[in-house]
């Protein structure tokens, strides 16, 4: 890399001495393939792969979790076992065998839920994403699914395995099987506060990618989207070979034509750049000014190349002057108009209006009659943050001819008093009465056009929420699994408690308080956690921090009430309990 840039720093400085009226002050930039093509999206791929793997320690703390409790009833059998001959190492071969059967079993069934899955989640995938229609379960996802599922049946079977093998068989047998170990419920309490932790991390990123979509969804672009559309169109051949003067009048009849539907209210061509989806610059230098030397030293500003109706039909507001009108034709004198950025930036503290612009590409100056409000051309959350943002729209009919001869093929945007998809089949009718080889392509609406450009930001919101709300549900899971094995150890000693005058609140308040210390802890460690992990999704978020109060403030009570709600089932239950039956439970 290193020599291929001096090399092309070498072919610059050439280029530049041998043709400097366009080449000069121009370098060149050299970037990895692969960079080019993924850089962008790595940061969003590395977080959805830490949300996958916070949900899948989640899922394997559960079966730890419940195979703790499940070791529990076990108890006696496995002392049994033991005072027959079998040895430590068999024991926990045994548990071992069972928590890697779950985990194969698992990870069988979700390929098969990921198989299906995989194909609704394309149809959600941002077109930026790069090789999205390479995704598919291959050899290389078979692999690592078999491998996470054999490491997590390993892994996470371990503890209870290990917990059970080093049980005191002597106690067990005498106690008849009944005996709570405060290990393992400190175990199981561990294990709670981490998938509380973990849950709440990605609700926390979720909630924050919520709310920044929300607010994107609240920019303004600059024009309204509502009922436009817009495609492109390819004249016959036999306009696409005439003159300049015969394409203009062509469209200038397609034009009249598309306003008589039923429903439209107008219809603009376009060329140059279009909002929120491709660009074009225009070179010019301010009258008064020297003409550069080269093309580097002009200046530039994002080209949008309309209609006189180009504003009705968009309604971008218009801040001072007039847009164009049908008189500003080929024959008349050449006029512009720009936006506030365009006026603030090369006409401070003075009116734009009066003044004039040599257009490189007409070569001749050019007046501005007219400012507009700023379209948000690049994104509507990093648009501010762009170098190159002042605009300038100029009459398509005034263009020069060999600029309408060569870009014959063109694009119309329509605003339509309903549907704009519903009235599509319309306009197709009338350009195929025009002329059957006049074709009509890339249709869209400019809803679309800026729902696509947020369509990462979507598309990670989508899959963070999926994520979490699979999160909260097995981390509710968890709880409510640990809760209910505690309630039945302690069955008799609430049976005590209710002969010895307890109230069904106090044991629901023993039982609670207790989870209720448990999801407390994990809540807080969570917050903790999510306040270093999003910093990673800062750069995906707009107008909300990393660490925005409300956002946690609103996850943390969720989760805290929906695992005191999985938490209330069995704490009714033992409060519920018979103190007979209790006192008689062994």
């Amino acid at each position: 890399m290193q020599q291929a840039r001096a090399d092309m720093d070498a072919l610059s400085r050439n280029l530049a001495s041998a043709f400097p009226d366009t080449n000069q002050g121009t370098s060149a930039n050299l970037t990895p393939l692969k960079q080019q093509i993924v850089g962008q999206v790595r940061p969003l791929l590395l977080v959805l792969l830490a949300a996958v793997g916070f949900v899948l320690l989640i899922a394997c703390l559960n079966v730890a979790n419940l195979m703790l409790a499940r070791s529990t009833v076990r108890t006696r059998e496995f002392a049994i076992r033991a005072a027959l001959g079998a040895t430590q190492a068999r024991v926990v071969r045994q548990l071992l065998s069972e928590s890697v059967l779950l985990g194969i079993t698992g990870g069988a069934l979700g390929l098969l839920f990921a198989n299906l899955g995989t194909r609704a989640a394309l149809s959600t995938l941002p077109t930026t994403l790069p090789r999205a229609d390479q995704i598919r379960l291959d050899t290389h996802v078979l692999i690592f699914t078999a491998v996470t599922a054999l490491m997590a049946g390993i892994l996470f079977g371990l503890t209870p395995a290990l917990k059970m093998s080093r049980t005191a068989n002597n106690e067990t047998l005498k106690e008849g099987g009944r005996s709570s170990s405060g290990t393992r419920h400190r175990a199981q309490g561990v294990f709670v506060v981490t998938e509380m932790a973990m849950a709440l991390m990605l609700l926390a990123g979720a909630g924050l990618m919520v709310r920044s979509l929300v607010r994107l969804w609240q920019v303004d672009p600059g024009f309204d989207p509502h009922h436009v559309m817009s495609f492109g169109l390819t004249p016959p051949p036999s306009v696409l070979t005439a003159s300049a003067e015969r394409i203009r009048v062509h469209f200038r009849e397609l034009n009249r034509t598309l306003r008589e539907i039923p429903g439209v209210e107008a219809v603009a061509q376009t060329s140059g750049a279009a909002p929120l989806d491709y660009d074009d610059e225009q070179l010019f230098w301010l009258e008064g000014k020297p003409k550069p030397v080269n093309d580097n030293e002009m200046n530039w500003a994002i080209a949008y190349i309309v209609d006189p109706d180009y504003l009705k039909v968009m309604k971008t507001p218009l801040v001072a002057g007039h847009f164009f009108t049908p008189q500003n034709d080929e024959h008349s004198p050449r006029v512009v108009v720009v936006d506030e950025v365009f006026a603030k930036k090369f006409f401070p503290g003075q009116d734009a209006i009066g003044k004039r612009i040599h257009l490189k590409t007409a070569d001749q100056l050019a007046e501005i009659i007219g400012v507009v409000a700023h379209v948000k051309q690049w994104s509507l959350d990093s648009d501010d943050t762009q170098q190159l943002r002042a605009e300038l729209y100029i009459p398509l009919v005034q263009m020069p001819d060999d600029y309408i001869k060569a870009t014959a093929s063109t694009a119309f945007v329509v605003r339509v008093a309903g549907d704009p998809a519903a009235l599509f089949a319309s306009v197709r009718h009338v350009s195929q009465e025009m002329s059957g080889q006049q074709v009509i392509y890339g249709q869209e609406t400019m809803e679309q056009v800026v729902s696509r450009s947020i369509a990462s930001h979507r598309f990670l919101m989508i899959l963070l929420a999926a994520f979490a709300a699979l999160a909260v549900i097995l981390a509710s899971i968890g709880i409510y699994g640990v809760v209910s094995y505690v309630v039945g150890q302690r069955t008799h000693e609430i049976g005590v408690r209710i002969a010895l005058g307890a109230q069904k609140t106090d044991v629901l308040r023993l039982i609670l308080g207790g989870a209720a210390r448990l999801v407390l802890t994990g809540t807080f460690i969570g917050v903790l956690g999510a306040i270093a992990l999003t910093r990673v999704i800062a750069t995906q978020l707009f107008m909300v921090s990393a660490s925005d109060p409300l956002t946690f403030v609103a996850v943390s009570l969720l989760l805290v009430f929906v695992a005191l709600m999985a938490c209330y089932v069995p704490a009714r239950r033992a409060a519920n309990v018979d103190p007979m039956v209790a006192l008689r439970y062994e």
